[in-house]
């Protein structure tokens, strides 16, 4: 068990009435996001729930009962994680901030170009434009609700570009079946007909930066025997 000075507040306020309860940072927000995780494992301040925890104010057994229905206080604590809020340590806000900021180069990094030659910049290179460019990445907010605006803003310091590309693809018979499922691993199936002579016929709708690497999957599958051609971009 973690040093009470070390937890947080966990909180629920039901019709005027605060819940709190003393819980350990990291596994708060990991029960909170669906882990399956112990109670007794979370909480610091043992099954005691408070009012006011910073005043050891005890919350009322008559309150509990009414406004959750149960006396059970570990489906109470249960509840006040889940559906309350958890105060976050320095250290939980900067490992989420550096995971959330690796989500975001990663998809940049599938999701666009280098309008100059078509290809992809390296992660390394856009972690280092996102930083020129001095742009905050909110730790709080999806990654994939930020790209394209992350993109606008480090293009004053890097040419990018957002695409989108859809990409059809003409497999040989004799390849058809074992690359059947790599199509879908890199995007979206448009369009899939299988042809008279056994061939396969598709359009791939895939993030412009894998595009390179879809055309060497396939080439290697079907040892350079695909057809492929960029027949949109978006």
């Amino acid at each position: 068990m973690m040093n009470i000075e070390d937890a947080v507040i966990a909180k629920l306020n039901k019709q005027g009435l605060n819940f709190e309860i003393l819980v350990d940072c990291e596994k708060a927000m990991e029960f909170k996001h669906g882990a399956s995780i112990d109670v007794n494992d979370i909480v610091v301040s043992g099954m005691t729930l408070f009012k006011d925890v910073k005043k050891g104010e005890k919350a009322n057994e008559h309150d509990i009962q009414r406004l959750f229905g149960t006396k059970d206080n570990t489906e109470v604590i249960k509840k006040i994680i889940r559906d309350g809020e958890v105060q976050l340590t320095k250290e939980y806000k900067d490992k989420l901030r550096e995971e959330k900021r690796r989500s975001v180069i990663n998809l940049i990094h599938r999701y666009s170009i280098n309008p100059i030659n078509n290809l992809p910049h390296p992660p390394q290179r856009i972690e280092a434009a996102i930083e020129e460019a001095k742009v905050k990445i909110d730790e709080f907010k999806k990654a994939e609700e930020q790209v394209k605006d992350i993109i606008s803003k480090i293009n004053r310091v890097l040419p990018i570009r957002y695409e989108i590309r859809d990409v059809e693809i003409r497999i040989p018979a004799k390849f058809a079946g074992k690359t059947y499922s790599t199509l879908k691993q890199f995007g979206t199936m448009l369009k899939d007909e299988w042809q008279n002579d056994g061939s396969l016929l598709s359009v791939l709708e895939i993030p412009a930066g894998l595009t390179a690497d879809l055309f060497d999957k396939l080439n290697s599958l079907t040892h350079g025997e695909v057809e492929t051609k960029i027949i949109a971009t978006k």
